[in-house]
């Protein structure tokens, strides 16, 4: 039941995001979004500092004082993929007017929902790699904490659901396209999650270096993308807030719950 609901909380957070956009009549504010994304960023970065990168060290004190060599080597693999994710897909942030990766001749909505899945493989990625360290019975990896990663992701979810569907109706798809978008940018999360705990059971001694590869996917975003976003411009102020309130948010619930 453990790993059933880290397959689907975080996929329920994006959808319910998404559903925002049958009850928002205007436009998301710049204000509203610099603060979506600065509180998404913070759970990113406390998730991999404390649901990943320290279970992945803590699993790897045999090495003595190189018990951090699996985490950094799966850190450095898991920017280097999502570096090569970023240049060969293409897509479109909210409010830039450059589209990123190849040339492609896809419309602007499809890359705006391509930016965003981007942001899904990594996540995907943890929960699964997590979900699969408890089900291997690694004695890091408690249910709650599998229970508390899988939560955080869902509330980080709930304002990038929204931060999809609410731009996509102001490029002028109706309110269920809007939301399908929204939804389906969150499918590639219980997928990728599925996918890595087929995996990962596979290559349980390999777990530290998978961890610390989710955690390095997830930083990439943070600091590629989502920083940039929530600080340029007017209202950065606000973006830095919830930034500080996201980290502190999953910090609590790694800690409390796991």
């Amino acid at each position: 039941m453990e790993a059933l609901y880290g397959l689907l909380l975080p996929f329920l957070g994006t959808s319910l995001g998404a559903a925002s956009v049958f009850f928002m009549k205007k436009a998301m504010s710049d204000g509203l979004q610099k603060g979506l994304t600065g509180f998404a960023a913070g759970v990113m970065t406390a998730a991999s500092v404390w649901s990943l990168l320290i279970p992945a060290i803590e699993r790897s004190e045999e090495l003595g004082k190189w018990s951090f060599a699996p985490a950094a080597a799966g850190l450095w693999l898991g920017f280097l993929f999502l570096l090569a994710l970023d240049h060969i897909i293409p897509h479109l942030h909210w409010g830039s007017a450059q589209p990123e990766g190849p040339s492609s001749r896809l419309r602007r909505t499809t890359m705006m929902v391509l930016a965003v899945t981007l942001h899904k493989i990594p996540e995907g990625m943890a929960v699964g790699v997590v979900c699969a360290g408890y089900l291997a019975g690694d004695t890091e990896i408690t249910a709650m904490g599998v229970l508390a990663l899988s939560l955080g992701i869902a509330v980080q979810n709930f304002p990038e659901g929204a931060i999809v569907s609410m731009p996509l109706r102001a490029e002028g798809e109706g309110k269920l396209r809007a939301f399908a978008g929204g939804v389906l940018s969150g499918v590639v999360e219980p997928i990728g999650a599925l996918v890595t705990i087929l995996a990962a059971e596979l290559l349980v001694p390999a777990l530290p270096y998978l961890l610390g590869f989710a955690a390095g996917a997830m930083l990439y975003v943070v600091v590629e993308e989502m920083i940039p976003e929530m600080s340029q411009g007017r209202h950065s102020h606000i973006g830095v807030l919830a930034f500080a309130a996201g980290f502190s948010v999953m910090m609590v619930l790694d800690v409390a719950l796991g």
